[in-house]
This record gives structure tokens, C-alpha cells and sequence, in this order.
């Protein structure tokens, strides 16, 4: 009887050991939707999945960040600077990228239905596998050049232009 009692404990010890993540695996990503971050600078900083959902990012500085996996949708984002920024994964649909840099930004399987891509520069964009419309493309590829520093990839060969 009592070996059963320490199989029962060393069994539970065991099951919360596997079913509980470690705590440095597990963190909250940041969430700035809904906020006024107008000309906030974010250059350089790792912003994997973080939420921007409906915010104001006219004349906010990205430059180099990490945004892999991040929700942009349907923020205000002109002016912006996204050079050499990993976008990766993100959903920047719905946008109004007017005026913006995407120089040697990497938007790799990045969700982009939508978007709006007014006075953008894209020289050294990386759009692989990114979904677009073919208006974007076809819009994209009058202005595409470049080959992108972090991935080797030229610009016009990822729009398939």
C-alpha cells in the first residue's frame, strides 16, 4: 500500500512536470492594439508576435526590429520605417503603407491582402511566398529592385515580377 501512495505522487509530479511549459518558454507577447504610437521609435527591438491591431504607427521608426509573427492589421502606417525589418510570418493586412521604407525589409510569407503600397520604397525587399493580390504584384513590380542583404533574395524574383 504505501509503494502505490508514492507511485501516485512521483505519477502527478511527473504529469505536471510534462503538461507545465518552463517558465522562460512561455511569454506573453506585447500588445499595443488600439494605441496612439505615432513617431514611437521601435529600431532594433525583438517584437516576435507582437499585437499593433488598429494602431497608429504613422512616422514610427522599425528599423532593423524583429517582427516576425506580428498582427499589424488595418493600422495606420504611413511614413513608416521598416528598413532591414523582419517581417516574417506577419499579418500586415489592411494597411496603408504610404510613403513608407520597406529598403531590405523581409516580408517572407507575410500577409498583405489589402494593403495599400503608395510612394513605398522596396528596394532590396525580400517578398517571398508573401500573399498579395495580383494588383499588388503587378503594382510592386513597376518599382521593385534590388537584392535583399539578409536573405540573397532580389526583389523583383520574390514578387515574381
Amino acid at each position: 500500500m504505501f509503494w502505490q501512495k508514492g507511485l501516485g505522487f512521483i505519477l502527478v509530479i511527473m504529469i505536471l512536470c510534462i503538461s507545465q511549459p518552463a517558465l522562460a518558454d512561455w511569454t506573453h507577447p506585447l500588445s499595443f492594439s488600439n494605441a496612439e504610437l505615432s513617431r514611437r521609435d521601435f529600431s532594433g527591438q525583438s517584437l516576435q508576435a507582437a499585437e499593433f491591431s488598429n494602431a497608429n504607427l504613422e512616422m514610427a521608426n522599425f528599423t532593423s526590429a524583429d517582427l516576425r509573427g506580428a498582427i499589424l492589421s488595418a493600422s495606420v502606417m504611413t511614413k513608416v520605417n521598416l528598413h532591414g525589418a523582419d517581417l516574417t510570418n506577419a499579418m500586415v493586412d489592411g494597411v496603408k503603407l504610404i510613403g513608407a521604407d520597406l529598403t531590405d525589409a523581409v516580408l517572407k510569407e507575410t500577409l498583405l491582402l489589402r494593403t495599400i503600397f503608395t510612394d513605398v520604397n522596396i528596394t532590396g525587399a525580400d517578398f517571398t511566398e508573401a500573399i498579395l493580390d495580383k494588383a499588388q504584384i503587378k503594382e510592386l513590380c513597376q518599382k521593385a529592385s534590388g537584392v535583399n542583404s539578409q536573405t540573397g533574395v532580389e526583389t523583383r524574383d520574390s514578387l515574381g515580377c
